[in-house]
């Protein structure tokens, strides 16, 4: 199991924080998914077949492009 952590500046809402944790969720490998608007970060749990690269792209697919 990989966890990372990535500063997503980008969230101002709870609207932002229930869309991110909604979409990387139906990555399959992806186990755990925390969005928080007051650090403006996101972890993510997963293992294969999920991959980094995939979650950095779909967090950039729906205009939440993260700063490691």
């Amino acid at each position: 199991m990989t966890t990372i952590t990535y500063n997503v500046p980008s969230i101002s809402c709870g609207h932002c924080v229930h869309t991110i944790q909604m979409e990387l969720g139906d990555i399959i490998g992806v186990s755990k998914v925390q969005a928080y608007q007051e650090n403006r970060q996101v972890t993510v749990e997963f293992e294969p077949p999920a991959t980094e690269e995939q979650i950095e792209a779909t967090l950039m697919e729906i205009n939440y492009p993260p700063v490691k």
